[in-house]
């Protein structure tokens, strides 16, 4: 098996033992996003609905350092410590994502690193 680490400067570098994201042939395991804007390492400001953009503006990054986008991510798992912000994660994908969607699962959680109320992971196809 092969592995292949994935590094972007357009999303957060790493906050702990862990890849950006992880190539293993065509497929690419990309690590869970949180609402970080790069340049600073602190989370966004503004509403939930500026943090959830620089959530998937992350994960476009790490997506295009791979070699890919968006619209080739097949698994996507959302994580909120609010599950009513539900629609508005609904909202901001159609925005990101073209028909048809990656499956999902959207999860509440008790909390998240450096506070964050959003966090996506996913699973990108390659081929």
């Amino acid at each position: 098996m092969s592995k292949q680490a994935i590094l972007s400067d357009g999303a957060p570098a790493a906050i702990g033992t862990y890849s950006q994201a992880i190539r293993s042939g065509d497929l690419v395991f990309l690590s869970g996003q949180i609402a970080l804007d790069p340049d600073t390492m602190e989370i966004v400001a503004g509403d939930f609905e500026a943090r959830a953009r620089r959530v998937f503006d992350n994960l476009k990054a790490v997506t295009a350092a791979a070699g890919g986008e968006l619209n080739q991510i097949v698994k996507l798992t959302i994580f909120l410590t609010d599950l009513s912000d539900f629609a508005t994660i609904n909202s901001v994908m159609e925005d990101y994502f073209d028909q048809p969607y990656p499956a999902r699962a959207a999860v509440q959680v008790a909390a998240l690193p450096k506070g964050a109320d959003v966090e996506a992971d996913a699973i990108l196809a390659l081929s």
